[in-house]
């Protein structure tokens, strides 16, 4: 089924969404990979805020190239989600509603996907240039010394994802293997 969706998006809205939905985001979404993720984890340590409001936000996995002239951005694709996965159930657990990425979630993830009733979503690899059509702003807003990893907001228009992973914890990646073999 396609959708068009306004982000950020509620715990209800989530739960409308299923595995294998073709989902087009209008609105704001935030950038961080590796490095941001690890300074949010000590931030979180020591007790104080994150550097955004967390609750219903969606994070893209992803560091982009420099923007081209007249440009927001550069090529923007997904990066490999596994490589948040040791932060992540913490982040859902304060309310994160989804994340977009590229690639297979470990269990505690998916665990923590549907005890906090969110998604995961896929952008296309290797398909950052068209995806970085969609993004009309970008702004870094924490952890500029992180260069392409820092943490950026993203105003986006019709940015197109599919849901892996559903709030019943329906795993795209996992159902289509079986619908293949069948």
């Amino acid at each position: 089924m396609e959708k068009h969706m306004h982000v950020p998006m509620t715990k209800e809205e989530a739960a409308g969404l299923k595995s294998g939905d073709y989902v087009y985001l209008t609105g704001t979404i935030y950038t961080a990979r590796d490095a941001a993720h690890k300074r949010m984890d000590e931030t979180l340590d020591q007790g104080r805020d994150l550097p955004f409001e967390i609750k219903d936000q969606i994070i893209y996995y992803m560091g982009p190239s420099p923007a081209r002239e007249g440009r927001p951005i550069g090529s923007a694709g997904p990066t490999t989600a596994s490589r948040m996965d040791r932060y992540t159930p913490r982040l859902l657990d304060l309310g994160l509603g989804a994340m977009i990425g590229k690639g297979k979630r470990t269990q505690d993830v998916m665990d923590a996907i549907v005890r906090n009733g969110c998604v995961y979503f896929a952008a296309v690899g290797g398909a950052g240039a068209l995806l970085s059509k969609c993004i009309k702003r970008s702004e870094v807003i924490a952890y500029d010394d992180l260069g392409t990893e820092a943490i950026r907001r993203l105003e986006v228009e019709d940015f197109p994802v599919i849901v892996v992973i559903d709030s019943e914890g329906h795993n795209l990646y996992e159902t289509a293997i079986r619908e293949y073999q069948k």
